[in-house]
């Protein structure tokens, strides 16, 4: 038993022992009916409270210890082995009290109506016992329950939240090598910048491939490696604008947050130097904007949205809340919420 559940029994067996016993106390007043078949003695009532704890105690230990073999039989739905066990209990400790009685107290008579009354206030805690018993039975069954379950959530979610990083990171893969190969083509001397970039920025999405949350300082460092990446390649038609108060950068976000937004304003657009891919990035109301002008390509490359619903999908997962995304007639913007 946990503590909970000790306790439980404990107050339990408190509150049966002096339900059972208390109509003894009815012999104080000598012209009472009870005083006619019963002589009030304090010291039998205290006998008789101590024993019906200990009955209630005994039976709560043998009925809800885990892992004995009484516990087996009810777990096995074997309910013969199981009720013949403690009916054997209790008419072995009503014959207990009964001799202990006589041990403690010779000169009380011991009638038949004295063993009736003894068999009655057992037979009352035995009953009271078992639905509180049953009561603990179920609560216990009920918490074995919810732990599975969200066991089997926990489970569920991490292996969904892995799928999702693995989606992430052959897309993040191809996009990158195939704006080196633009690169390679159009400036060969800055390939060898753009690789040293592009490793500072794989080396951080693979170093922190099995950390769920980052902080927010972290992914910032990271997108400006990946931003002079796309500078390499857009030159002046690219800007990239950060307005982060320091109180912020504490604030863990998913991992690999900001980069698939930038990303994507990239490939959506038709950046040129008369109409730069102006991009900022602000935090206000515990939420972290990000904002791209637009300037749409006329013949957009294909897409399947993986990169939006990705990011969605973790931010449900690890932070239970979801991005926000909104589009005017200059600005796309996607709104990620901050957790202090």
């Amino acid at each position: 038993m946990d503590k909970n559940e000790q306790r439980i029994c404990w107050y339990s067996s408190l509150l049966i022992a002096l339900m059972v016993n208390s109509p003894k106390l009815l012999a104080l007043r000598e012209n009472g009916l009870m005083a006619r078949y019963w002589h009030f003695n304090p010291y039998e009532l205290l006998f008789q409270f101590a024993f019906s704890l200990t009955f209630c105690g005994l039976l709560f230990t043998i009925n809800l210890f885990r892992g004995g073999w009484l516990s087996s039989y009810r777990e096995k739905e074997r309910y013969l082995p199981y009720a013949v066990f403690n009916i054997l209990v209790f008419f072995g400790l009503l014959m207990t009290g009964a001799v202990l009685r006589r041990l403690f107290f010779p000169n009380l008579p011991s009638t038949r109506l004295v063993f009736s009354g003894s068999l009655f206030r057992l037979g009352l805690s035995t009953i009271l016992t078992g639905i509180i018993i049953k009561i603990v039975l179920l609560i216990r069954n009920s918490s074995s329950m919810a732990a599975e379950n969200q066991q089997l959530k926990n489970a569920y979610l991490a292996s969904e939240l892995q799928l999702l990083k693995e989606q992430m990171n052959p897309h993040f893969l191809f996009n990158s090598l195939s704006s080196l190969s633009a690169v390679v083509r159009e400036n060969p001397q800055q390939a060898q910048k753009y690789i040293r970039d592009m490793s500072a920025v794989f080396r951080y999405a693979l170093v922190g491939s099995h950390t769920d949350l980052v902080t927010l300082s972290n992914e910032l460092t990271m997108l400006g490696s990946f931003a002079k990446l796309i500078s390499m390649r857009l030159e002046d038609a690219f800007e990239l604008k950060i307005n982060i108060a320091d109180a912020h950068l504490p604030i863990k976000i998913p991992h690999l947050s900001l980069q698939p937004l930038l990303e994507n304003a990239v490939k959506h657009n038709a950046a040129t130097a008369e109409r730069p891919l102006q991009v900022t990035i602000e935090a206000k109301d515990d939420q972290l904007i990000f904002s791209n002008s637009l300037w749409e390509i006329p013949t957009p490359e294909a897409s399947n949205g993986m990169g939006l619903a990705n990011l969605n999908e973790r931010f449900r997962i690890l932070l239970h809340q979801e991005i926000e995304i909104s589009r005017s007639e200059t600005h796309f913007i996607v709104k990620l919420p901050l957790q202090q």
